[in-house]
């Protein structure tokens, strides 16, 4: 088996990315403390070309020394908003036709497996702070909460972490991938 180089990725440009059809979601980083875990926000965002990033309250804005090393240049491709609140940005969402899904613990819970989108809704996913999670506001607000199973001790993957997995079975659930 042989490596790929480089060269044989056939990687886009920016400006052919930022031309190119965007899969139906969006993320939204509820005051996410990790200005490396909203790095690695972007680069999933990229890799999978979601069509957009909300960056809300106390979450690191590129350019961010923490944020650009990670991304690897994702934050020029991807589009991105910054929002005050979470609410201004679920607000935005809401009346754009997205449903919104907290990716959360909690009582009323979909497990990720279980996850059925909605043939024609786009999606937003939100992913909340490293210490408290998606705000309260945002779990009243939201068509559902998302939960990736866990079986260990600790019953907490870092944000970075629970993206990745959430974004790739949410697009194959979505028969994007």
């Amino acid at each position: 088996m042989r490596k790929l180089k480089l060269e044989e990725l056939e990687r886009i440009s920016i400006a052919e990315f930022q031309n190119k059809d965007k899969q139906p979601v969006a993320l939204v980083l509820d005051n996410v403390r990790s200005a490396l875990n909203v790095g690695s926000a972007f680069r999933t965002a990229d890799a999978f070309a979601l069509a957009h990033v909300y960056l809300c309250g106390i979450t690191a804005q590129p350019p961010h020394r923490e944020i650009l090393k990670t991304a690897l240049g994702a934050t020029e491709a991807v589009d991105w908003t910054y929002t005050e609140t979470v609410e201004e940005a679920i607000s935005h969402l809401k009346v754009a036709g997205y449903e919104i899904w907290a990716v959360e613990q909690a009582a009323e819970r979909t497990w990720l497996q279980d996850y059925k989108p909605t043939d024609s809704a786009p999606i937003a996913l939100v992913f909340g702070n490293e210490v408290n999670g998606v705000s309260q506001s945002v779990m009243d607000a939201a068509n559902g909460a998302l939960e990736i199973p866990q079986f260990g001790t600790k019953h907490s993957l870092n944000v970075s972490v629970s993206l990745g997995i959430t974004v790739w079975e949410v697009l194959r659930k979505m028969g994007k991938i």
